[in-house]
């Protein structure tokens, strides 16, 4: 019962995270990624956002091609077995 809590609830904690880290962020400032002389020339807006959503394009299109072509290549070989209610599967024991 713990563990569905805490799968229900550690969502919100990484949203109220990654909010509070884009607050700090605009705020503070970034630690100079680029590696300008004067970090403070370049805004947060324009550049990171088109990175972050050109990086988010590109993960997308891959997943996609990948679930698009090779469906089943991430899943495990048992779940390709055909059900039948009459038999038990041969990995399932009694303890």
């Amino acid at each position: 019962m713990r563990f569905a809590s805490l799968h229900y609830f550690l969502p919100y904690v990484i949203l109220a995270v990654t909010g509070a880290h884009l607050v700090l962020l605009h705020t503070v400032g970034s630690s100079n990624p680029v590696g300008t002389p004067n970090p403070s020339t370049i805004s947060f807006s324009p550049a990171f956002i088109i990175k972050d959503i050109a990086a988010s394009l590109i993960t997308f299109a891959f997943l996609a091609f990948l679930f698009t072509l090779w469906p089943n290549v991430l899943g495990h070989p048992d779940n390709a077995i055909p059900a039948q209610a009459l038999v038990t599967p041969l990995h399932i024991v009694p303890e």
